[in-house]
């Protein structure tokens, strides 16, 4: 689903990296440095973000590029699934947020949780692992993979948090307005699947 300019603009950007990481030569410096500005460029062009914020995001970036991870947490209650309400764009994702050093998977998850929800969850379950490319989220500059865990409720109330203006539980056939950067409609029915068959695989990409 990703378009092919996302693409080879995220490609040029992660060989740019890798040669300004590694490379000693001045010469070919230079010229990762003109790789990593087309890749810029294309996303500059493709994108509504602005050259200056583009560059800023790239220029943060160091080392051997890798995919960054985003941990979702999957918390049922009567049937129906826990979401929270994003106050940066006002629509509703599963708990989650980028993978923090020192922290397990199955602890992110616990940690946004609690953090956005108010509720003292455990992870018990492995539902997906899925790249983002792969479903119909807007571009993003950067390749992600999502994890998504299963947790169950263990004590706590709801509580929005700092980033967070609403929890509620939904229904499957209820949904509400989605934050599709975080969760596409698709995503939610996969995990909804888990709750209908407890046997229901693990997916993957």
């Amino acid at each position: 689903m990703e378009p092919k300019w996302l693409e080879w603009a995220k490609q040029l950007q992660a060989i740019a990296q890798a040669g300004l990481t590694y490379s000693k030569d001045v010469y070919d410096l230079e010229r990762f440095e003109l790789i990593r500005d087309m890749s810029v460029e294309i996303l500059s062009e493709y994108t509504n973000m602005d050259h200056k914020t583009i560059k800023e995001l790239f220029a943060n970036e160091t080392g051997y590029a890798t995919p960054k991870v985003d941990v979702r947490a999957v918390v049922f209650k009567e049937n129906k699934i826990l979401m929270v309400k994003e106050n940066s764009d006002g629509g509703w994702s599963l708990p989650g947020g980028w993978g923090d050093i020192g922290f397990t998977p199955s602890e992110v998850a616990v940690k946004e949780v609690k953090e956005e929800s108010g509720f003292d969850v455990k992870a018990t379950k492995l539902v997906a692992v899925l790249d983002k490319k792969c479903h119909p989220h807007p571009p993003s500059p950067y390749h992600i993979y999502k994890i998504f865990i299963q947790c169950e409720i263990v004590g706590g109330k709801a509580k929005e948090g700092i980033e967070t203006d609403a929890v509620e539980f939904f229904a499957e056939n209820e949904l509400p307005p989605l934050s599709i950067d975080r969760n596409t409609e698709s995503q939610i029915h996969l995990v909804f699947k888990h709750l209908h068959n407890p046997q229901e695989p693990v997916a993957f990409d």
